[in-house]
């Protein structure tokens, strides 16, 4: 336990060595995107010579991207990066990666998410960066998501925005009802109940049925591993005493009326309901900032706390969502495109670039958070709630968390069965059962060898 009382995150050097072997090359190369070849097994593709100029393509959804890549542009007339627009990663963008890699082209970067490269790379569909010297960078970023970028001693993106989580609350509210803002989730508890006392349509928090991502980021704050390696196979353990906890603590929430389940966060019906008082705070990430600033009428109402701990056990925040720079299989330079990707993502220029024209969440980097996250923020009270609750959050997190290559349809799964638990009253502990049985079948349809942890 660290000084605080607070789990110490395993290190990355400990997370590798969970059976993250040689034979996952095999796990994770099980399947491939028809007509690829492994590249990673291909010689290296060397660096252009002296004096020509490469042309890169940068495939992502991010706003005004061509504007952060024109700040490179414009000081490296050597490598020029050029963006193109893509829907976001299940809306479509991930297809156009997969399509135009089968067809041997495809971008030399695409943006992928944190929890979506390792079925990339059961597609062959990513270059080893560490083949090219990105373990030299590794010291530059936050350990948890370099660790989601880390696996069979290979690096297959480049962080690109992570988003660790605190708790964004009305003051107002909170003072009506009583409460401060609270320290564990049993804190939270008692202050669902007051908020509820305040009003019948008055609630805490919304609990989303139909997005199993805030449960799994729970989860992943108590300690919770669902996906592992051993030997030659895929581990499923979602039955594990941390993640029953928090479903058996959620079932009793939800029993009990204190959390409003109609709508998740940042759909229409909570921006009215915040608007209007309903909803008093929100347990989101670091880019949720943004998002709650579009709630009418709320400049200066809102403040920003870290988030409730599970007591003794766990971590002190989880994360939802966060993004890789990722350099696609037929990439033609990855030397280049590693160059410009790490300028972008570590240097004072490319973050600052990078959340203004394109609103990032979090920035990875170990030693620089963007200046304009170091600065006092009206909407939220004046608070410099950056610096005072997530950089101590990016720092506390799960780094024994990691992803599999079934991730989308795992969601999938766990959000089917929570449905279940308004339509028909089923308990979440047993949705989370029965939804471990057909991700360890989803594991089986794509070949892979597979056994649930108990």
């Amino acid at each position: 336990m660290t000084p605080t009382g607070r789990r110490s995150p395993i290190t990355r050097r400990q997370l590798l060595g969970f059976g993250l072997g040689t034979a996952t090359a095999g796990l994770l190369a099980g399947c491939a995107v028809p007509g690829s070849t492994n590249v990673n097994k291909a010689a290296l593709i060397p660096a252009a010579s002296g004096g020509e100029t490469v042309q890169l393509t940068y495939w992502a959804w991010l706003k005004d991207l061509q504007k952060v890549c024109d700040v490179w542009n414009a000081k490296n007339p050597r490598i020029q990066v050029t963006a193109n627009w893509i829907p976001g990663g299940n809306s479509g963008g991930y297809q156009k990666m997969y399509s135009a890699l089968a067809a041997g082209g495809g971008p030399d970067i695409g943006q992928v998410e944190l929890r979506q490269i390792p079925e990339f790379m059961l597609a062959n569909g990513l270059t080893d960066l560490a083949r090219y010297g990105a373990k030299d960078f590794e010291s530059k970023y936050d350990e948890a998501a370099w660790a989601q970028v880390s696996f069979v001693d290979g690096i297959y993106g480049i962080p690109q925005d992570t988003g660790p989580m605190g708790f964004y609350y009305q003051t107002a509210i909170l003072e009506q009802a009583g409460g401060e803002p609270p320290a564990t989730w049993d804190d939270w508890k008692v202050l669902a109940e007051q908020v509820r006392k305040t009003g019948k349509q008055n609630y805490l928090e919304v609990f989303p049925v139909a997005d199993a991502s805030p449960f799994a980021a729970y989860a992943q704050q108590a300690g919770a591993r669902w996906f592992r390696i051993d030997g030659d196979e895929w581990v499923v353990d979602m039955t594990d005493d941390k993640t029953m906890m928090v479903a058996e603590f959620f079932d009793g929430c939800i029993d009990e009326g204190l959390v409003d389940t109609s709508a998740g966060a940042y759909s229409p019906g909570w921006y009215a309901a915040c608007a209007s008082g309903r909803i008093a705070a929100v347990t989101s990430a670091s880019w949720g900032d943004a998002l709650i600033q579009s709630v009418q009428g709320g400049e200066g109402k809102w403040k920003v706390a870290p988030m409730q701990t599970w007591g003794d056990t766990g971590f002190g925040s989880s994360a939802i969502g966060g993004s890789t720079a990722a350099v696609l299989a037929n990439a033609k330079h990855p030397a280049e495109a590693l160059e410009f990707i790490t300028w972008m993502t570590t240097s004072k220029e490319g973050i600052d670039a990078m959340i203004k024209y394109c609103g990032i969440g979090w920035s990875p980097a170990v030693d620089y958070i963007g200046a304009a996250r170091q600065q006092p923020s009206e909407w939220f009270s004046g608070q410099n709630y950056n610096e005072e609750v997530f950089v101590p959050a990016s720092k506390e997190q799960n780094v024994d968390w990691s992803w599999s290559p079934v991730t989308q349809s795992a969601f999938t799964s766990l959000q089917n069965q929570f449905r279940r638990k308004l339509t028909g009253g089923l308990k979440l502990t047993d949705a989370v059962e029965l939804a471990q049985r057909e991700i360890v079948q989803s594991f089986r349809d794509k070949g892979l060898s597979v056994r649930t942890a108990r």
